[in-house]
């Protein structure tokens, strides 16, 4: 059964936050937004219930409390079809943009990057382990994405393919960075010396006998 047609629970947050700061009003925002959330309106935030959901969310009231603000926290159950359907579509695409901006983040500038490196054989390890830094935080990227993806987003997959084709660029990148790196290293080797001969040749031994 799709995620559409299951009937889910949800913890729906009405807050209203002091003008000032206004870093306070960001502040929760941001970690509604971080963990997931999906709002309905402005200061009305949707997340659906389970133990990891509800853990952030007390952590959020917290944060209300401790910057003075006020708020209606309300679980819902046995939605009407449509509004469950809206609700779980509004999730689900959220997720999906999250997801198309790591693609979009692979194939615009992970792969750009390697293309442009390699145009001019730039192989030097600096630049290849700067580059490994950029996938590991693509990967980070994509792990916080799937953990608040609470429905099984579509674009996932695709997510997660186009992280598998960085990888492999940058596996043959690092390859070429190995090979050119060990070249180098052989033209560095200092000639070997001339021995000094322990006996005389042949040549030399008739000189010396006439």
């Amino acid at each position: 059964m799709s995620a559409q047609n299951d009937i889910h629970s949800y913890m729906l947050l009405i807050y209203q936050m002091p003008s000032q700061p206004s870093a306070a009003r960001v502040s929760v925002w941001r970690e509604l937004k971080r963990s997931g959330g999906l709002y309905l309106q402005q200061s009305v935030c949707i997340l659906p219930q389970n133990a990891a959901a509800e853990a952030i969310m007390q952590k959020i009231i917290e944060r209300i409390n401790e910057y003075g603000g006020t708020y209606h926290y309300l679980l819902l159950t046995a939605l009407p079809e449509q509004e469950e359907e809206k609700i779980v579509n509004g999730f689900i695409a959220q997720s999906n943009l999250q997801y198309d901006e790591i693609i979009e983040d692979c194939e615009v500038n992970f792969k750009k990057e390697i293309e442009f490196e390699i145009f001019r054989q730039n192989f030097t390890y600096a630049e290849a382990e700067e580059i490994r830094q950029d996938l590991d935080k693509i990967h980070r990227w994509y792990d916080r994405v799937v953990e608040r993806d609470w429905f099984d987003a579509g674009r996932r997959e695709q997510a997660r393919q186009s992280i598998q084709q960085c990888e492999q660029l940058l596996e043959a990148f690092e390859e070429k960075v190995f090979l050119q790196q060990e070249a180098d290293e052989s033209n560095d080797l200092p000639a070997p010396e001339k021995k000094d001969r322990l006996y005389p040749r042949r040549l030399d031994r008739n000189k010396t006998q006439e």
